[in-house]
């Protein structure tokens, strides 16, 4: 811990009494895991609610968390189900669920040391692949009555798959900027148990409508991705969300 993380935190937490509130972080090896550091550090306080879908799990990461100890006890222990168990991503959507808040003393107040020993690596990305998706389609897919998956590749397919056959059902296209995938003109899921076998229509981003799920990794297109998004004036939060 930096000097002065209790009391910030604590100052944040009560105006905050039912959040868990985080901070900055420095890496140490400095360098290490570099667009994870970007992405904690620098996601906005509205994105910390709408980004909580995403592979990079927790917005407010965990050695961050500070909360009031009523709160937690609200929310329930940690799961001690022991290795291989993400107890840090169960806490944070029991946590989301009972309506508690998140937020962040923008300020670096902990040394975040990277090990190759860490818990983390522990758990598995197809554990964390299903929470995701629960996740996704409990606080956002049920509310919705189609949408569109952009990204035609693999990461968008499979979450296609992932999906319950009533929010599969709900898939209008995928859309995406790669040509090559646009002339295929449609995707069969072939593996379905239904009869015919589902296909999705797949088209350009600028022929898709909202809202959207955004399979595409943030962070590693050159801004492309950021810059097609911002081109149709759409809102995070509410036009689409995040998910890889």
């Amino acid at each position: 811990m930096l000097p002065q993380r209790v009391r910030l935190q604590y100052e944040a937490v009560l105006c905050h009494q039912t959040s868990l509130i985080g901070c900055k972080v420095q890496r140490l090896p400095e360098g290490s895991t570099e667009r994870y550091t970007r992405w904690i550090n620098n996601l906005t306080q509205e994105q910390l609610t709408t980004q909580v879908f995403t592979s990079h799990g927790p917005t407010v990461i965990m050695p961050t968390w500070f909360c009031s100890k009523k709160w937690f006890q609200e929310v329930g222990s940690f799961d001690e189900g022991g290795k291989g168990v993400p107890e840090d991503l169960l806490f944070f959507y029991q946590s989301l669920r009972q309506g508690g808040g998140l937020a962040r003393v923008d300020r670096c107040l902990l040394v975040y040391r990277y090990h190759e020993e860490a818990t983390t690596h522990s758990v598995t990305e197809e554990t964390i692949w299903k929470l995701r998706v629960d996740f996704l389609q409990e606080r956002v897919l049920s509310c919705w009555e189609n949408f569109t998956i952009w990204n035609a590749g693999k990461q968008g397919r499979k979450l296609y798959r992932s999906l319950s056959r009533t929010n599969r059902n709900k898939v209008k296209a995928f859309c995406d900027v790669d040509e090559n995938k646009i002339q295929k003109g449609f995707y069969t899921y072939e593996d379905a148990k239904e009869r015919p076998k589902p296909k999705v229509s797949i088209v350009h981003y600028k022929d898709a409508s909202a809202p959207f799920i955004i399979c595409v990794k943030l962070d590693m297109t050159a801004g492309s991705l950021e810059e097609n998004l911002c081109s149709l004036q759409l809102k995070e939060g509410v036009d689409y969300y995040h998910f890889n």
